[in-house]
Formats: C-alpha cells, sequence, structure tokens
C-alpha cells in the first residue's frame, strides 16, 4: 500500500494485534509511534507515493553452546523483542539503497558488485552484495530497493546486529521478489554465506538462524547444510524470569582476529586428525593425543576443543531440562557454560588489552548480587567484549539492574523477553 495508506492503517490499528504478539502488550503503543517515525524517516528520504511495508528481524540470545556452531557441534538460542525493523519499497533497477539510521546510506548496484572485494570486507554494503549474490547463486529471484532501518539491536552487543541486518536483506528480497516463499533458514544460510565471502568474517551460522527463526531453538549443525532444528516450547517469562542482558560498552569492532582465532584453533585439532571440523573427531582421540597436539597445535588450542565437547554434551541437557521444565538443571548448565567459557574458551576479555576486563568484572558483580538466588549468568555471544547474559528473577531484577547501570552507565542492563517471531513482514 501506498505510505499514506500504511501510516493510517497503523494508527487505526490494523497492527496492534501483531504487534502485540511479537512485542507484548504492554509494547504496542511504542511500537507504534517507532514504525510511524521510521514512515516519516522513508518518506523524506525516497518519497511518497511508494508502495512500502513494513519488516521486522529479531535479534537473538545465546542460551547455550559458546562458540560452538562453526565446528558442527550443537547450540540453543532464541529470538528476543529487541530487533532491527525496515520501511522499504521496490525499484525497477538494479540498486538496492539502505539508510539505516546513525550510519551513512549504503547504495549497491546488484549489476556491478556481484563478487566479493577484499577492499570492500567489513562493511555494511558488502554484506549487501553479498545477500543477493547468495540469493542469485540459488536461483531466487533478487531487484533493487530502498529502505530505511532504525534498530535497538545495539552494534557489538552480541545480540548480532550484523546477522539482524543480512537477515532483513534476504526478508526484504524475499518479499519483494520471491512472494515470501524462502525459508528463513534458508535465508539464513544465505546471510552467512554473505558474512563469510563477502564481508569476510569466518562466523558460525547460529546468529543468522537465531535472528530469522524465532523463537527458543535447539540446532545441531552436524550437517551445517541441513541443520536440524527443534523449536522448544517453554516461557521464560511466565516462570517467573527475565532474560538480561548487560552491555559493558566494549565493542567488537577491532576484534575480528580474536573472534577468527576460536574456531581456527579448534580446527587446527581437528586437522591433526585429517578432519575440517571437531565434530568429525572423537573426543577420546583428543584426550589420548594431548602430548602430540600440544606440540602441533598449542594449549589454548586443545582447551578450546575440549569446551566444544563439554559444551556439546551441556547442550543436550539445557534442552532436556527446559523440556522437563526442570530450572535448578537448566541454570546450574548455564553457570557452568560460562565457566568453561571464562577458564578454557577464553573468550571474556582479549590478550590484546587485559586491563580492559568488562565482561570479568560483570559477571563477578552477577555472581555477587544473584549469590543464593535461583538465578544463572555467563558469558553472552561471541565475548571478548561486550555483554553478558543471566537469568534473573522477577523479585531481584531492579536490584540487578541498579548494580549494572552503576557499573556501566545507565541502561547497561536489558531486561527482556523472547520473542516467538523471528524474521517476517509486519
Amino acid at each position: 500500500m501506498k505510505s499514506t495508506e500504511l501510516r493510517a492503517a497503523l494508527f487505526r490499528g490494523d497492527f496492534d494485534k501483531r504487534f502485540c504478539y511479537i512485542y507484548g502488550e504492554g509494547a504496542v503503543q511504542a511500537q507504534k509511534e517507532r514504525y510511524a517515525k521510521a514512515l516519516s524517516a522513508f518518506e523524506e528520504l525516497y518519497g511518497t507515493d511508494r508502495e512500502v511495508a513494513f519488516y521486522s528481524v529479531a535479534g537473538r540470545s545465546e542460551l547455550s553452546g559458546n562458540h560452538t556452531d562453526h565446528n558442527h557441534g550443537c547450540v540453543i538460542a532464541a529470538s528476543i523483542n529487541l530487533d532491527i525493523i525496515a520501511v522499504a519499497a521496490p525499484r525497477e533497477d538494479s540498486v538496492i539503497r539502505i539508510k539505516s539510521e546513525g550510519f551513512p546510506e549504503d547504495v549497491v548496484d546488484l549489476t556491478a558488485f556481484t563478487a566479493p572485494q577484499k577492499e570492500r570486507f567489513e562493511r555494511s554494503d558488502a554484506l549487501i552484495a553479498g545477500m543477493a549474490a547468495g540469493f542469485r547463486k540459488e536461483g531466487f529471484a533478487v531487484g533493487g530497493f530502498d529502505a530505511y532501518t532504525t534498530s535497538n539491536v545495539l552494534k557489538g552487543s552480541g545480540i548480532s546486529s550484523s546477522a539482524a541486518f543480512e537477515d532483513m536483506v534476504g526478508n526484504i528480497l524475499n518479499f519483494l521478489y520471491n512472494d515470501g516463499k524462502i525459508s528463513n533458514v534458508e535465508i539464513a544460510k544465505l546471510a552467512q554465506y554473505a558474512e563469510n565471502v563477502f564481508f569476510g568474517k569466518p562466523c558460525g551460522l547460529m546468529d543468522q538462524i537465531a535472528c530469522a527463526v524465532g523463537g527458543i531453538v535447539a540446532i545441531d549443525f552436524a550437517d551445517p547444510k541441513q541443520p536440524i532444528i527443534e523449536q522448544i516450547d517453554f516461557d521464560m517469562s511466565g516462570a517467573g524470569y527475565n532474560l538480561c542482558i548487560v552491555n559493558t560498552g566494549g565493542n567488537h569492532a577491532d576484534l575480528t582476529g580474536d573472534y577468527a582465532s576460536v574456531p581456527a584453533e579448534m580446527k587446527s585439532v581437528a586437522a591433526y586428525f585429517g578432519k575440517p571440523v571437531l565434530r568429525e573427531v572423537e573426543e577420546e582421540k583428543v584426550l589420548s593425543s594431548i602430548a602430540e597436539l600440544r606440540e602441533k597445535t598449542n594449549d589454548r588450542a586443545v582447551m578450546r576443543a575440549l569446551h566444544f565437547y563439554a559444551e556439546n554434551r551441556r547442550v543436550a541437557a539445557q534442552k532436556a531440562a527446559l523440556k522437563a521444565g526442570d530450572l535448578n538443571a537448566f541454570f546450574e548448565l548455564v553457570i557452568a557454560s560460562g565457566r568453561s567459557s571464562f577458564c578454557y574458551l577464553q573468550n571474556v576479555f582479549t590478550t590484546q588489552n587485559p586491563a580492559e576486563q568488562g565482561l570479568s568484572l560483570a559477571l563477578c558483580l552477577a555472581e555477587r548480587t544473584l549469590a543464593g538466588k535461583k538465578a544463572a549468568w555467563r558469558v553472552h555471544g561471541g565475548g571478548f567484549a561486550g555483554t553478558i547474559q543471566a537469568f534473573v528473577p522477577n523479585d531481584t531484577v531492579e536490584t540487578f539492574r541498579a548494580t549494572m547501570d552503576a557499573a556501566f552507565g545507565t541502561g547497561a542492563c536489558m531486561v527482556l523477553r523472547i520473542r516467538p517471531v523471528g524474521a517476517t513482514r509486519i
């Protein structure tokens, strides 16, 4: 519909039920105002006579399985009620223009930017070109569009702003040019392709799937081309808990080498046995070859490999605990996962700057604040900087929030809900 018609439908309440389902009952009015503001920004940039629609892609929270997906391991993740939203309209040519709030406009001609360009690695226009290239590679239709986006999925916060952006480009291309027939799992795979090949970052697939699919999902990447995805029906809010993400203020932008070292070192252990990833190597073989592995790889690589195996077992146990409604067992495993990440995976701070340890401090404060409570805390996402995660009971959330905000700044503690929808057209 035309933008004027879309605005009228928005304030008439046509989207209220949808907003309530996605964001929660108390958030409907704020979301109406947010979408209206985005629509006005689109009109100012790209005109008022366009056929437009609203789109949303969730941020994500990793609940279990820290740095396992890239070696074909298992994870549990969830979409959250922080998201990237877009107003988009088709164009008649091959140009994609995306203006994201707070960032320069990206302009990509799909006939000119068709292959990865190393000088454009780690740029958002490379992600756009990569998504379009991925669509073409799989035989899907592509075309130009104009879009304005705004996001509360904070960059560098460990809730996957880049994955949400990639999924959003795919989400828009899906509905504009493919009748919405491409599955969100397929869009997530193409997003990983864009990030690996065009953006130059060797990421796994968890972030893209969690942002795109929605709800709590357990994912087994034994075959990454056909991951086994199982949605888990568990209401954390209904159980009396808040999912809190604490942004310590660190940024992921200069840490590509740290992130890349994790899958690379795990794969170096696998390579010793002639395999590409750890999932294809039996844990017992690693344990019986530690002396040789120390010589051929390094001590940290061995510890990271052992973390991988233990984390896979924890994922299976946590999935079973959630299905059984056993929060005591689930929380114990959350804490064990966090300790393994700190001690063996070693992704809580970067050795480039050991004096800066915002995540370590946040974990220390979480443990002190939640001592004696039925609760849990751990490093969140890729680590090295950014955020921690905590499951906080309702009667403690304000104390927890105040403690974290006092240390890391007002608004550092985000109290979230798990949303049931991933990538969607509103």
